[in-house]
Protein backbone atom coordinates (compact mmCIF):
# COMPACT_ATOMS: atom_id res chain seq x y z
CA UNK A 1 0.00 0.00 0.00
CA UNK A 2 1.74 3.50 -1.41
CA UNK A 3 1.68 6.03 1.65
CA UNK A 4 -0.87 8.47 -0.08
CA UNK A 5 -3.16 5.64 -1.42
CA UNK A 6 -3.25 4.68 2.55
CA UNK A 7 -4.06 7.82 3.99
CA UNK A 8 -7.03 8.72 0.94
CA UNK A 9 -8.33 5.21 1.76
CA UNK A 10 -8.18 5.89 5.27
CA UNK A 11 -10.06 9.40 4.61
CA UNK A 12 -13.11 7.56 2.83
CA UNK A 13 -13.68 4.23 5.13
CA UNK A 14 -13.90 6.92 7.62
CA UNK A 15 -16.31 8.38 5.72
CA UNK A 16 -14.57 11.70 5.22
CA UNK A 17 -16.52 13.66 2.38
CA UNK A 18 -15.48 17.35 2.85
CA UNK A 19 -11.71 18.19 2.61
CA UNK A 20 -10.23 21.60 3.23
CA UNK A 21 -6.48 21.95 1.80
CA UNK A 22 -3.35 24.25 2.30
CA UNK A 23 -1.21 23.29 -0.11
CA UNK A 24 2.10 21.23 0.57
CA UNK A 25 4.66 19.35 -1.13
CA UNK A 26 4.07 16.19 0.26
CA UNK A 27 0.90 16.07 0.08
CA UNK A 28 0.05 16.74 -3.27
CA UNK A 29 -0.60 13.06 -4.64
CA UNK A 30 -2.65 12.96 -1.83
CA UNK A 31 -4.92 15.76 -2.81
CA UNK A 32 -4.67 14.52 -7.07
CA UNK A 33 -6.63 11.53 -5.48
CA UNK A 34 -9.02 13.72 -3.70
CA UNK A 35 -9.22 15.91 -6.76
CA UNK A 36 -10.54 12.99 -8.73
CA UNK A 37 -12.96 11.76 -6.14
CA UNK A 38 -16.72 12.90 -6.98
CA UNK A 39 -17.90 11.92 -3.33
CA UNK A 40 -15.76 14.12 -1.69
CA UNK A 41 -15.85 18.04 -1.83
CA UNK A 42 -12.26 19.32 -1.79
CA UNK A 43 -11.95 23.11 -0.87
CA UNK A 44 -8.26 24.58 -1.50
CA UNK A 45 -7.39 27.83 0.84
CA UNK A 46 -4.53 29.62 1.69
CA UNK A 47 -4.47 30.00 5.38
CA UNK A 48 -5.44 26.91 8.06
CA UNK A 49 -7.52 29.31 10.32
CA UNK A 50 -9.82 29.76 7.21
CA UNK A 51 -9.83 26.36 6.33
CA UNK A 52 -11.19 25.74 10.05
CA UNK A 53 -13.53 28.07 10.07
CA UNK A 54 -15.42 26.21 6.54
CA UNK A 55 -14.59 22.84 8.28
CA UNK A 56 -16.48 23.91 10.99
CA UNK A 57 -19.26 25.22 8.91
CA UNK A 58 -19.49 21.78 6.67
CA UNK A 59 -19.86 20.07 10.00
CA UNK A 60 -22.57 21.92 10.57
CA UNK A 61 -24.52 21.56 7.14
CA UNK A 62 -24.00 17.89 8.04
CA UNK A 63 -20.59 16.70 6.55
CA UNK A 64 -17.72 15.27 7.96
CA UNK A 65 -14.73 17.18 7.73
CA UNK A 66 -10.84 16.90 7.56
CA UNK A 67 -8.43 19.87 6.71
CA UNK A 68 -4.92 18.61 5.18
CA UNK A 69 -2.12 20.89 6.09
CA UNK A 70 1.46 21.28 7.01
CA UNK A 71 1.95 21.60 10.76
CA UNK A 72 3.75 24.92 10.29
CA UNK A 73 0.02 26.57 10.19
CA UNK A 74 -1.08 24.85 13.31
CA UNK A 75 0.30 27.99 14.84
CA UNK A 76 -1.79 30.19 13.09
CA UNK A 77 -4.46 27.76 13.98
CA UNK A 78 -4.79 28.07 17.59
CA UNK A 79 -7.22 30.42 18.55
CA UNK A 80 -9.98 29.08 15.53
CA UNK A 81 -9.05 25.36 17.04
CA UNK A 82 -10.33 26.82 20.88
CA UNK A 83 -12.82 29.10 20.06
CA UNK A 84 -14.72 27.46 17.67
CA UNK A 85 -13.94 23.39 17.45
CA UNK A 86 -13.44 22.88 20.58
CA UNK A 87 -16.00 25.55 22.14
CA UNK A 88 -18.70 24.14 20.07
CA UNK A 89 -17.31 20.38 19.86
CA UNK A 90 -17.37 20.02 16.66
CA UNK A 91 -15.19 16.80 15.27
CA UNK A 92 -12.12 17.49 13.00
CA UNK A 93 -9.82 15.56 11.45
CA UNK A 94 -6.39 17.11 11.00
CA UNK A 95 -4.20 15.16 8.71
CA UNK A 96 -0.44 17.32 8.90
CA UNK A 97 2.37 16.62 7.00
CA UNK A 98 5.03 16.91 9.71
CA UNK A 99 7.95 19.17 9.02
CA UNK A 100 11.14 20.16 10.85
CA UNK A 101 11.92 17.32 12.51
CA UNK A 102 15.26 14.51 12.12
CA UNK A 103 15.64 14.98 7.98
CA UNK A 104 14.42 18.27 7.40
CA UNK A 105 16.71 20.13 4.88
CA UNK A 106 14.72 23.42 5.42
CA UNK A 107 16.08 25.41 8.45
CA UNK A 108 13.05 27.31 9.27
CA UNK A 109 11.10 24.21 9.44
CA UNK A 110 12.77 23.08 13.04
CA UNK A 111 11.02 25.69 15.49
CA UNK A 112 7.98 24.87 14.63
CA UNK A 113 8.59 20.99 13.60
CA UNK A 114 9.92 20.55 17.08
CA UNK A 115 7.15 21.77 18.79
CA UNK A 116 4.50 20.87 17.30
CA UNK A 117 3.76 17.91 19.47
CA UNK A 118 4.83 19.54 22.58
CA UNK A 119 1.38 22.49 21.04
CA UNK A 120 -0.35 19.80 20.66
CA UNK A 121 -0.06 18.11 24.14
CA UNK A 122 -0.53 21.60 25.98
CA UNK A 123 -4.04 22.21 23.41
CA UNK A 124 -4.96 18.79 25.16
CA UNK A 125 -5.32 17.44 21.69
CA UNK A 126 -4.41 13.80 21.07
CA UNK A 127 -2.50 12.67 18.00
CA UNK A 128 -1.18 9.81 16.08
CA UNK A 129 2.22 9.65 14.30
CA UNK A 130 2.01 6.27 11.95
CA UNK A 131 5.34 5.02 10.34
CA UNK A 132 3.61 3.03 7.90
CA UNK A 133 1.14 3.25 5.41
CA UNK A 134 -1.02 0.47 7.09
CA UNK A 135 -0.52 2.38 10.51
CA UNK A 136 -1.71 5.52 8.50
CA UNK A 137 -4.58 3.80 7.27
CA UNK A 138 -5.88 2.74 10.85
CA UNK A 139 -4.93 5.98 12.61
CA UNK A 140 -7.03 8.03 10.44
CA UNK A 141 -10.15 6.08 10.94
CA UNK A 142 -9.31 5.96 14.38
CA UNK A 143 -8.38 9.60 14.64
CA UNK A 144 -11.71 10.45 13.36
CA UNK A 145 -13.93 8.39 15.41
CA UNK A 146 -11.65 9.59 18.48
CA UNK A 147 -12.41 13.52 17.54
CA UNK A 148 -16.57 12.54 17.02
CA UNK A 149 -16.32 11.11 20.31
CA UNK A 150 -14.70 14.05 22.33
CA UNK A 151 -16.11 16.62 20.20
CA UNK A 152 -12.35 18.19 19.35
CA UNK A 153 -9.89 18.17 17.13
CA UNK A 154 -7.32 15.01 16.45
CA UNK A 155 -4.53 15.19 14.39
CA UNK A 156 -2.39 12.51 12.33
CA UNK A 157 1.44 13.71 11.72
CA UNK A 158 2.68 12.56 8.94
CA UNK A 159 6.79 12.77 9.34
CA UNK A 160 9.45 12.78 6.69
CA UNK A 161 10.36 9.41 7.10
CA UNK A 162 6.43 7.97 6.42
CA UNK A 163 6.93 9.81 2.69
Amino acid sequence: MDSSEAIFDGLKDAGINFIVSVPCVNLSKLLNMIDKDPNIIHIPVTREEEGIGICAGAYLGGKKAAILMQNSGLGNSINALKSLTELYEFPLLMVMSHRGIEGENICGQVPMGESTPLILEAMNYKFFKPGTPEGAYEDVKEAWELSVEEGKPVSVLLEIKYW
